[in-house]
């Protein structure tokens, strides 16, 4: 039997709902949900089936489907937003600022990146869009030379004499802004870390000075503290003498 014949079985849209158990309008998945409810229902194979009512339902769906209105038109995805440029920064940078070259496209602008700046941060670069608005740029702070950053404070590692980890004793530590002392006792456990306090990054806003953590490394190549002194003594009697 023909599509054409199938359809007009049924007279009207509105006795096609009520084949299908639909009144008004309704939406596509509705509609489908419906169809399969009653032609599953109607099956002449299946308990209570029935062929002349099987293809009713049939013809319902179809008449229905042909008096939708279109589907509309899908639109465009929209357009991803742009990229925000990246400020990246070593943690000495973030620690002490400076001057720092961002890529822009096709340019290269020289940014002066304050003190403290963290991870997650933005900087503003004054009119420095395409249309001259203002610029932001995201930071990010990588990890070089040792010295990494998470969140407010900093994290080194430092060699100390395997003699001086066994009996405690004190840590004479390079940070990056100079030398400082800890002491460490024969008990602690490995991994041996210590917490230098607020020589991690300096006080922003709203964000407290951090710390800087190191973490004490056993090595046999590290001097021993009676080897260390003698080289100091003997560095500032030498620089003495040529001062003479």
């Amino acid at each position: 039997m023909s599509a054409h014949r199938q359809l007009s079985d049924v007279s009207s849209v509105r006795e096609a709902l009520s084949i299908l158990g639909l009144g008004g309008d309704v939406d596509a998945s509705t509609l489908k949900a419906a169809f399969r409810t009653a032609v599953k229902a109607a099956r002449p194979d299946q308990a209570g089936g029935d062929a002349e009512r099987f293809r009713r339902v049939i013809a319902a769906y179809r008449l229905i489907q042909a008096h939708q209105p279109p589907r509309p038109a899908l639109s465009a995805p929209a357009a991803r937003p742009a990229l925000t440029p990246v400020l990246v920064l070593s943690p000495m940078q973030a620690l002490a600022g400076g001057h720092v070259e961002v890529r822009l496209g096709a340019r290269t602008v020289r940014v002066t990146a304050p003190r403290g700046l963290r991870s997650g941060d933005h900087l503003r670069l004054r009119r420095g869009a395409a249309d001259g608005s203002d610029l932001y740029l995201s930071v990010l702070i990588r990890p070089e030379d040792g010295l990494s950053v998470v969140g407010d404070d900093l994290f080194m590692t430092w060699a100390v004499e395997r003699r001086l980890m066994a009996d405690g004793g004190r840590v004479e530590i390079e940070t990056p802004v100079g030398t400082r002392s800890a002491w460490i006792t024969a008990d602690m456990a490995a991994p041996v870390r210590v917490r230098l306090k607020d020589l991690g990054l300096p006080a922003r806003g709203s964000r407290p000075a951090g710390h800087l953590f190191v973490t004490l490394e056993p090595s046999s190549d590290v001097p021993s503290a009676a080897e260390d002194l003698l080289v100091r003594f003997t560095r500032v009697w030498t620089q003495e003498r040529l001062a003479a």
